[in-house]
């Protein structure tokens, strides 16, 4: 059953469809056009659904009633974290914690999804590539603990896992006939922008959400406009090659910054409330219109799981706070990053992770460029560092006593060191405020 309204004033024209659900639930769609530009006046568009926050209350206390046992069972098991004797001197203390904790925040998502995949089945994709990520970093850390073989699962094999899921994500992507969007237009006067509104029909399109570009849309089929009619499928091909890029980059990332308590677990809760809020805002085509973004049918369903994860990380933070009873492994930092990225690009908001995972991105070129200086330097004959330490957090709790004399360091400040509670706090913080920016920069002309 559907009923539909129309409000007409001279100020405004909403059309306002309610749709049943079959199950006591209801779907509204407000298609909102303001003619006087006053967005901000229609508090009524305000939607505070108890929907959304059970499940992050669901997961939350799932993870937190796990998290005791969880930690017990490793500790039998004698799954304990092997600290390098080469790292901070801090950090010497933690060897023997617990690892492997990730396995808390996996069983809150996965059992909390579990209850909404029949009335949300647009969650079941990133569901499975979540566990697809837990499945790689169980591997690698069953490696690490029980093989007591210190760089885990080869390096070409984890590669293969990422890059494989990552082919699965963008194939799914393209193959699926219910991933669609519809694209938003801007009606201009004089040269100015009067009025956002989106086409009617759905379609499959190559377009992902960039500020600073046109409507702030980017093709990818742009990109392969010289071969003509074949331009579209290239243009998924190009999509392919990109999502495959991103899942690995992201995962490498949040698997990097996993090195302080609290730290990934924390950042990625930012990172993950913030892709909430697009995903919700791009499910309503009045919010949507007033952002300038595409409007993507559906992606209100993915809002659910972006909400378990958050209140899974939540939970598992209670365990994970400094001191931390227990450390996510890579079971845990490569499944945070597989989901960031996956849910990204489902709601074509991948082209913003620079920005909003920009914590990430610095962790994983802090590494880059220490191995490239200190190979250009080996082959020279001489030992050069960019940095005390990487990823650059270690930079900040590494003193100069620790430095290697006979290398060369082109930042060795600060020289005292901070305690890693305030490391942490300072990165969540800078995500924070990364978040923000990357929210703003869509109305950024």
């Amino acid at each position: 059953m559907q009923d539909r309204w129309l409000i007409n004033s001279p100020e405004r024209r909403i059309l306002i469809t309610v749709q049943s659900r079959g199950n006591g639930a209801l779907n509204s769609n407000i298609y909102f056009r303001n003619e006087k530009k006053k967005t901000n006046e229609y508090e009524v568009l305000i939607m505070l659904n108890f929907g959304v926050i059970a499940p992050l209350l669901i997961s939350f206390v799932i993870s937190a009633a796990a998290g005791p046992k969880i930690i017990g069972i490793l500790r039998r098991l004698k799954a304990g974290q092997t600290v390098r004797d080469d790292g901070p001197q801090t950090h010497l203390k933690k060897n023997g914690t617990p690892t492997m904790g990730g396995i808390i925040f996996l069983l809150g998502v996965v059992v909390t999804c579990l209850f909404y995949v029949k009335d949300y089945p647009k969650i079941i994709p990133v569901l499975f590539m979540t566990v697809g990520f837990g499945i790689v970093g169980f591997l690698d850390d069953y490696i690490k603990v029980f093989r007591k073989d210190k760089e885990g699962l080869h390096g070409k094999f984890k590669i293969i896992g990422q890059v494989g899921l990552g082919l699965i994500v963008g194939l799914t992507l393209y193959l699926s006939p219910n991933v669609v969007i519809r694209e938003n237009v801007e009606i201009q006067k004089g040269g100015e922008i009067v009025e956002i509104v989106h086409k009617a029909q759905n379609e499959k399109s190559t377009k992902t959400t960039i500020p600073f570009f046109k409507n702030n849309n980017l093709d990818y089929a742009d990109f392969v406009g010289f071969l003509g009619d074949h331009a579209q499928t290239a243009g998924w091909i190009l999509f392919v090659l990109v999502t495959i890029f991103v899942v690995t980059a992201v995962s490498n990332g949040a698997n990097l910054n996993d090195g302080m308590d609290g730290m990934a677990a924390g950042n990625s809760a930012i990172i993950g409330l913030t892709l909430g809020i697009l995903a919700y805002v791009s499910s309503h085509i009045e919010y949507a219109g007033y952002l300038n973004i595409m409007y993507i049918p559906g992606s209100e369903e993915l809002v659910i799981f972006i909400c378990a994860f958050i209140g899974a990380l939540i939970g598992f933070l209670w365990y994970n706070a400094f001191p931390a009873q227990v450390f996510m492994g890579d079971t845990g930092s490569l499944t945070i990053g597989g989901i960031i990225a996956v849910f990204a690009i489902i709601i074509h908001k991948e082209l913003l992770i620079p920005i909003l995972c920009g914590i990430f991105l610095i962790e994983n070129l802090s590494v880059i460029l220490q191995v490239r200086y200190f190979k250009s330097g080996k082959k020279k004959g001489h030992i050069q560092r960019i940095f005390k330490r990487t990823p650059i957090h270690d930079h900040f709790r590494t003193t100069l006593a620790q430095l290697d004399p006979n290398c060369s360091y082109v930042f060795t400040k600060p020289g005292n060191v901070f305690h890693e509670s305030k490391i942490t706090v300072r990165f969540w913080i800078v995500t924070i405020v990364l978040a923000a920016i990357t929210i703003i920069t869509l109305k950024i002309r």
